[in-house]
């Protein structure tokens, strides 16, 4: 059975307590909440009802600086870690806002950072850190392959010694829309002939402002909530050999560190709903007047809100130890996996108790929580489901044999 070690005690210990407040982490907090109070219900709800990118709000991070608090300062960005971007995604959903518009940015750049030549750090991070380059799609997932990686079809055929031939399509890339660049993962040497399944595959940096039109393709996917997502088509696609990250063939361990942040920002992001509902809900539960009082005096409400609020405490733990670790230049996949899995799990109890602490309230668009619901009911399934993190964890955790 595999040992999982125990994690350091987090950058921000003070006299040897892991779990004190960092004053410059506080701040940022502060001052996203400040941020966030400028976009309130209202401006959510239009974006929701009319589909529509928050153009505005993505904007306002960017000036702020919240978007490249990842990127080294000799680049233009912050130099923090990913316990600070925590934070900055952990706020904006509990102000009621939705950070998906613009989170990939800070896991997405994480490749190219660990594993970009300088010359592509030069030329990239400090456009994406002051704004006027977006990187924000991934283009991984298939229709034919989903969260089975290894098995995607794309193929990138190098032509020469100065460009590659893009061939394939993509689905539920999201905001490729409204980024500049894409992160691409390609098969560049067929299945058959790799001595180890997770080679053969690249990373590339697509510039779609180019592409567009002259083999790239882009169509909406209309769901169940505002995630401006997509299905890109491939059609003779001509990248630049120096788009390449990294080696040829060796893409896969490449985004892996990048899959490991987005699932404990996603996981930090989950937080900032489950507290935004057990709020709402708190608040509710004390204000609302039933048989002539609060219905928070009724264990039956009582009861759900205080467990719900317990589940979330528990998951936040999980979401800060796998970004110490993170920052301390571990690989934390099992704590990144199980900080995703149980902080959608705690959103999605606590959204639940919500709209059952509000009854039919609940279901009307200006309280918020209808909308709340659709958009954290996401995390449950995406960026990984929840029953791919339990094989994970099954296996490479617990030794258990694999189960497919």
């Amino acid at each position: 059975m595999t040992i999982v070690e125990t994690a350091p005690p987090a950058a921000d210990s003070v006299a040897g307590n892991p779990y004190a407040p960092d004053p410059e982490i506080e701040a940022i907090r502060q001052s996203v909440r400040a941020l966030c109070a400028g976009y309130p219900g209202e401006y959510w709800r239009a974006k929701d009802r009319e589909r529509a990118y928050p153009t505005e709000f993505v904007r306002a991070l960017t000036e702020a600086g919240f978007l490249a608090v990842l990127i080294p300062e000799e680049y233009g960005g912050s130099g923090l870690g990913l316990r600070a971007a925590c934070a900055i995604l952990e706020e904006i959903h509990k102000s009621g806002g939705n950070g998906a518009a613009c989170h990939a940015q800070m896991y997405i750049m994480g490749t190219i950072l660990r594993h970009g030549s300088e010359a592509q750090k030069t030329r990239w991070l400090p456009g994406i850190a002051s704004g006027d380059l977006r990187l924000q799609a991934f283009g991984v997932t298939e229709p034919g392959s989903g969260t089975d990686t290894l098995s995607l079809r794309t193929v990138a055929e190098k032509k020469g010694n100065d460009r590659y031939i893009v061939n394939g399509q993509k689905v539920w890339t999201s905001r490729a829309e409204h980024s500049d660049l894409m992160l691409l993962l390609a098969r560049t040497t067929p299945k058959e002939a790799v001595k180890k399944r997770t080679e053969g595959l690249s990373v590339f940096v697509v510039d779609m402002r180019e592409a567009r039109g002259k083999g790239l393709t882009i169509r909406p996917i209309r769901t169940m909530i505002n995630h401006a997502t997509t299905e890109v088509f491939f059609d003779d696609l001509e990248v630049p050999a120096e788009n390449l990250i990294g080696a040829e063939g060796q893409g896969f361990r490449y985004i892996l560190d990048g899959m490991n942040a987005e699932r404990v920002l996603i996981g930090a992001e989950c937080i900032g709903d489950a507290r935004w509902f057990i709020g709402k809900a708190r608040d509710y539960a004390a204000e609302r007047n039933v048989f002539g009082r609060p219905i928070g005096r009724n264990q039956g409400i009582q009861f759900p809100i205080a467990k719900a609020y317990a589940a979330t405490e528990a998951a936040d733990l999980m979401v800060q130890k796998a970004a110490s670790l993170f920052d301390a230049g571990e690989k934390p996949g099992a704590e990144a996996n199980m900080a995703k899995m149980l902080a959608a799990d705690a959103a999605w109890e606590a959204a639940d108790m919500c709209m059952q602490a509000h009854g039919g309230f609940a279901f009307a668009e200006e309280y918020d929580i209808e909308r709340k619901f659709r958009e954290t009911r996401l995390y449950r399934t995406a960026p990984i489901s929840t029953n791919l993190i339990l094989s994970y964890i099954a296996e490479h955790v617990l030794g258990l044999p694999r189960s497919f």
